[in-house]
């Protein structure tokens, strides 16, 4: 068994270029410097769904509503709304007095082109979120009215600005949302304006002098500071030159370290509506792959309690399936599993026909690792090690952001990848996007990119998306998780613990479910605990 010493001798080191770079601002009262990481591939999150993305997008835009602690709708765009009584109709009332920062009147036809025309076509977690609307109307502009074919309670759990995001029609209308270049300057309805993009260094936002809910936001700028290296977000959280970090800004063994510093908090507070889990995807357009039994003993041969301890440092434990264990409410306990055991996955292998050749090697590939930070490297190096020992050699192919998401999604030219995704409070949200065959969308990140296509799944995610009775429909998200661990298009790795860390100096921070995607317009910053 590998022990934790023989894994960390085996990583390697990456440190580049100078620590803290190139920077012009420093942290103040009315200068709130954040970190995002990795740089994001664009700026709204309706079209770059990824998390780098949706905390510098949320502080441009508005959604149709926020949430509450306990995880309530909270008036935003939308002042009110009201469902009919068969709850196939929803109608949001708007504000009349917002305005896009070009100065553009908001109005209901904002809402219905992002929603019918971006969310239900080429977005890969509201389309199967949003399976039910068939059409948005917009008796006056001040009104939006949703229609759905059947009732659909988990709309209400995806209506907040990284969600159901809500694009400006007049410079979108007519082009590609994915594509657009006001994804990269965007004009959004919200408390901060972009400013700047000086790309490898930072992020700068304005604060919005027009925006509706007056008095906000707190301060004048909100800087994102773009920091590859992970020692150096470390040294910028403790010198104050970076006040808060909400994407598990530092590796986790230092994270341990600076849960005891005064001057900081470390918070998983925020994540809670985000339930990440890790997993590897296979390339199934690939014949080797499409194989179960090849699959089945690449799951064998990777000990996930080992995967939790060495990689996250206890900041996971280890997976059972896609749906996280502690949401019980929707978990199966009962799928199948794949249990660390090398000599069955050597069997499985000798079984589908990759014996061992004279230099020991049964199976050659690439794998992928994500991008958002050395812990992902380092559990490719893992997987690297522990697939050694059956035979099966492992290159590591590391990526910026965009070449990942553009290799995985468009191009499909990869062999294996691990990526983290966010589960969201149901399975409708979060889960199902990554099996339904409706969802392979060529383009679209974080959509079906294993390319798995099952007439089965796909029946048993559309009773998902319909059955009105809630036994009925949680029976059919059990049967949806029996599936994917019997057909294994991708390993579940590991449920991990997000968390955030920001300076004691801040006032106000969003502590609700989605408080890594919220805006920071109502944070203050007080006295430095920095001196």
């Amino acid at each position: 068994m590998s022990t934790r010493r023989e894994f960390l001798i085996g990583a390697t080191a990456m440190v580049g270029g100078s620590l803290l770079g190139d920077f012009a601002w420093g942290a103040s009262s009315t200068t709130l410097v954040a970190n995002t990481l990795p740089e994001p591939a664009g700026l709204a999150a309706g079209s770059t769904p990824a998390n780098p993305t949706n905390v510098v997008s949320s502080n441009m835009f508005d959604g149709l509503v926020t949430y509450d602690e306990a995880f309530r709708p909270v008036p935003q765009l939308a002042t009110s709304w009201t469902e009919s009584v068969d709850r196939r109709t929803i109608t949001f009332r708007l504000r009349n007095d917002v305005k896009w920062h070009d100065g553009t009147p908001f109005t209901s036809a904002d809402v219905q082109y992002s929603i019918m025309e971006v969310s239900k076509k080429v977005h890969p977690i509201a389309r199967p979120t949003f399976a039910q609307i068939v059409a948005v109307d917009t008796p006056d502009p001040y009104t939006a009215v949703f229609r759905l074919a059947q009732p659909s309670p988990v709309i209400w759990s995806y209506l907040d600005t990284s969600s159901a995001f809500i694009f400006p029609k007049h410079l979108y209308a007519g082009t590609d949302p994915l594509t657009n270049p006001y994804n990269a300057k965007p004009v959004g309805t919200g408390g901060f304006i972009f400013k700047e993009w000086n790309r490898g260094n930072y992020i700068r936002l304005v604060k919005n002098p027009d925006y509706w809910d007056k008095g906000r936001p707190r301060v004048d700028e909100l800087i994102f500071r773009i920091i590859p290296d992970a020692s150096a977000r470390s040294i910028a959280l403790q010198n104050g030159s970076v006040q808060y970090a909400p994407l598990t800004p530092v590796s986790l063994v230092e994270a341990r370290r600076l849960e005891q510093n005064q001057n900081l908090v470390l918070d998983t507070k925020g994540w809670r509506s985000n339930a990440p889990m890790f997993f590897m995807d296979f390339n199934l357009r690939q014949k080797r792959f499409q194989d179960v039994r090849v699959r089945q003993a690449i799951a064998h041969a990777i000990n996930l309690k080992l995967l939790a301890k060495t990689v996250f440092y206890d900041f996971a434990t280890p997976a059972t399936g896609p749906v996280p264990s502690y949401q019980t409410r929707f978990y199966a306990a009962d799928t199948p599993q794949y249990p660390y055991d090398p000599q069955k996955a050597e069997a499985l292998l000798d079984a589908a026909g990759f014996p061992r050749g004279s230099d020991g090697v049964r199976l050659r590939f690439n794998h992928l690792n994500h991008t958002y930070g050395e812990d992902y490297q380092r559990a490719g190096q893992f997987i690297q090690q522990q697939l050694k020992r059956i035979g099966v050699e492992v290159t590591l192919v590391n990526y910026d952001l965009p070449t990942y998401l553009r290799k995985i999604y468009t191009e499909h030219d990869f062999d294996t990848m691990n990526v983290f995704y966010a589960a969201f409070a149901d399975p409708q949200i979060g889960v199902i996007r990554r099996f339904w065959s409706k969802n392979i969308i060529s383009g679209a990140p974080w959509s079906n990119g294993s390319g798995y296509a099952s007439p089965e799944m796909d029946r048993v995610i559309e009773a998902i998306q319909t059955e009105q009775d809630p036994d009925k429909r949680t029976q059919a998200i059990h049967q949806m998780q029996v599936i994917a661990q019997r057909d294994l298009p991708s390993i579940s790795l590991a449920e991990l613990k997000f968390f955030r860390i920001y300076s004691r100096s801040l006032q106000n921070v969003n502590t609700t479910p989605i408080g890594v995607y919220a805006s920071l317009d109502d944070v203050t910053i007080g006295a430095s605990a920095h001196g």
